[in-house]
């Protein structure tokens, strides 16, 4: 694991036990409808295996899960132990029937599945801090099946100039104060940077159809501040 790769860990290692509550405050709980909407794109249903790619601590991964059933079953994947930790003692609906889902610490660019492994995908805010998007997307397509489906949720600058200012604006005024109240103002000042070098949608969809994926669209979503890329890998002859 690279020296980058190790200090991003490093990050989401120690915001691991704030993590939930600060997205929902500096989303106003949207971000728990952008969820939805990628796992509704990724076409989880029941019976499928699913992954989670970069789980964090697992609000897709426990979507997923009440999409596949108990006849399903869910990995949830991420290299942090810590937000492992906090997603293995959430709470899950006792009246909800879901998958079993297994936490698994990997390497989103070494992923520990055999090749066609998986029914669909979901990655939420996880392609953005990957140290190397093309073979992270190479591996995804690796574990998919033939015509599998992964939706990937992310922040994206918009190329409307009013909200690229007010994105701005967000993240110098509300999410590093906020941050800061909780002890954490240089493990989300790392989003800035972040985002700038983070590839905008058509070239996410480029990056993507070199990866192998026989069709990828990018949905921009909230005013384009975020965005939803959907990849279908094909079906085989």
């Amino acid at each position: 694991m690279t020296n980058n790769a190790e200090q991003i860990k490093t990050i989401f290692n120690r915001i691991a036990p704030v993590y939930n509550q600060l997205n929902d405050w500096l989303s106003f709980g949207q971000h728990r409808i952008w969820k939805q909407m990628a796992v509704q794109w990724s076409s989880a249903g029941p019976g499928n295996t699913c992954l989670d790619l970069c789980c964090g601590s697992g609000d897709l991964a426990l979507l997923l899960a009440k999409q596949a059933g108990p006849t399903g079953c869910v990995f949830g994947v991420d290299f942090s132990a810590e937000q492992l930790a906090v997603a293995a003692k959430r709470d899950r609906p006792f009246l909800t029937p879901a998958s079993p889902i297994s936490w698994v610490e990997a390497d989103a660019l070494d992923l520990p599945f055999a090749d066609n492994y998986f029914d669909c995908a979901t990655m939420g805010y996880g392609l953005r801090n990957v140290t190397d998007i093309p073979r992270s997307l190479q591996e995804l397509h690796r574990v998919l099946k033939p015509g599998a489906k992964a939706a990937i949720l992310d922040l994206h600058r918009p190329s409307n100039s009013l909200m690229r200012s007010f994105q701005q604006f967000y993240l110098d005024t509300l999410v590093v104060p906020v941050a800061q109240q909780f002890g954490m103002t240089q493990e989300y000042a790392y989003i800035n940077p972040s985002l700038e070098k983070f590839p905008i949608g058509q070239q996410q969809v480029a990056i993507a159809n070199k990866a192998g994926f026989a069709k990828a669209t990018h949905y921009p979503i909230a005013g384009a501040m975020m965005g939803v890329l959907v990849l279908v890998k094909a079906i085989e002859n």
